[in-house]
């Protein structure tokens, strides 16, 4: 029986690559982000991803669970972007008082912040809005002035702000 001398492997291109499908279970830099699907050399997944718990096996159970928590997270998502609408009605109707000392020509001793509106807002109207939400012009005047409020990505709302001498 005669053998026969096997190839001779002259370069890179005569190895096929044996890809395999991973779930990224955290960001990846250059590869992709949280729970994508991504295909990979066997070695690169096996050696480097699975032992340091940056990915998982795309078997059909671990699919499932992605698309449950994608589903999950849709849902919540949406939840709160109608409660954020929700809110930008109510604050759209609502004017904040706010009493401070003040000088001659109606100058104020300091400014009226984010922080004092966020205040006024729960002491008032029992809502609780976060200080940094709250983007407005320096106020260092008595007057009414307008806030825009970002509760959600696309959603925001105006508020009035009437700035009172405090006697």
């Amino acid at each position: 029986m005669k053998l026969r001398p096997q190839k001779k492997l002259r370069c890179r291109k005569d190895i096929k690559e044996v890809s395999m499908k991973v779930i990224l279970k955290q960001d990846v830099k250059g590869l992709g982000k949280e729970e994508d699907m991504v295909n990979v050399s066997d070695g690169y997944a096996r050696n480097y991803l699975f032992p340091r718990g940056l990915a998982a096996e795309a078997s059909a159970g671990n699919i499932n669970i992605m698309n449950t928590k994608k589903k999950a997270e849709k849902t919540k998502k949406d939840r709160e972007l109608a409660q954020a609408r929700e809110l930008a009605e109510k604050l759209g109707n609502i004017t904040v008082v706010i009493k401070t000392k003040s000088g001659e020509n109606g100058k104020l001793f300091g400014s009226i912040t984010s922080k004092d509106i966020a205040d006024g807002l729960k002491s008032g109207h029992n809502t609780d809005i976060d200080k940094k939400k709250i983007q407005i012009d320096t106020i260092k005047e008595l007057g009414t002035f307008t806030a825009k409020i970002k509760l959600f990505p696309e959603v925001s709302a105006e508020i009035k702000i009437s700035v009172q001498a405090a006697e």
